[in-house]
């Protein structure tokens, strides 16, 4: 469900262009993003950092798009966001040595920490790809082939490459009755051993 509704800007927009054009498609996104917020806030009481920053991102360059009557700035906007990711990731392991991936995931799983910097860079090379195919997409194609490739295309990369992942991290999950993931314990203080798999009753 919250699947779904990640996607409620995205689906809007798509919505709108078909019905009318991109610059009415820019708008609805606009409000649909700042009324996923809302809401959000109304339910949680707590946003997400990436939804500030992508609601930031639409106003921005959706705001552009619209003062100025130019689709290049929504076009670049999914790009933007993908390489701020990116861009975050990266910084965050270089220079401040935290890696984003784990903080995020390490209360799900335990992994040794030569995996969770695998996963790092596999998201980082993930967001900077994605950045560039939908320069590709944009600048090569016509608008409504973009419009539709957001949606559908940039969704389905997106679940096939959490996919690959789920299956790379298959090795890492140990299955007992409870279907619990491994415990941090199973893994050698010196990182040299790595978790055996165990097979699946």
């Amino acid at each position: 469900m919250k699947f779904f509704f990640d996607l409620f800007p995205v689906i809007l927009f798509f919505v709108a262009f078909k019905l009318y054009d991109i610059f009415v498609a820019t708008a609805v996104a606009i409000a649909a993003s700042i009324l996923q917020i809302l809401w959000v806030w109304w339910r949680h009481r707590q946003i997400e950092k990436m939804m500030w920053i992508n609601l930031m991102i639409i106003i921005v360059f959706g705001g552009a798009t619209l003062v100025l009557q130019d689709e290049t700035f929504i076009k670049w906007k999914p790009t933007v966001l993908y390489w701020l990711f990116a861009t975050g990731l990266l910084v965050s392991n270089v220079i401040f040595k935290k890696n984003l991936i784990q903080t995020m995931m390490e209360k799900q799983m335990a992994l040794p920490i030569p995996v969770w910097n695998q996963l790092n860079i596999s998201w980082i090379i993930f967001f900077v790809v994605m950045g560039l195919i939908n320069l590709y997409v944009a600048f090569n194609f016509p608008i409504d082939t973009w419009v539709s490739f957001k949606l559908f295309g940039a969704t389905g990369l997106m679940l096939v490459f959490i996919v690959g992942q789920i299956l790379m991290l298959n090795k890492y999950l140990k299955d007992d009755s409870n279907t619990s993931l491994v415990n941090a314990q199973d893994v050698d203080e010196t990182g040299k051993n790595i978790l055996k798999k165990n097979e699946k009753e």
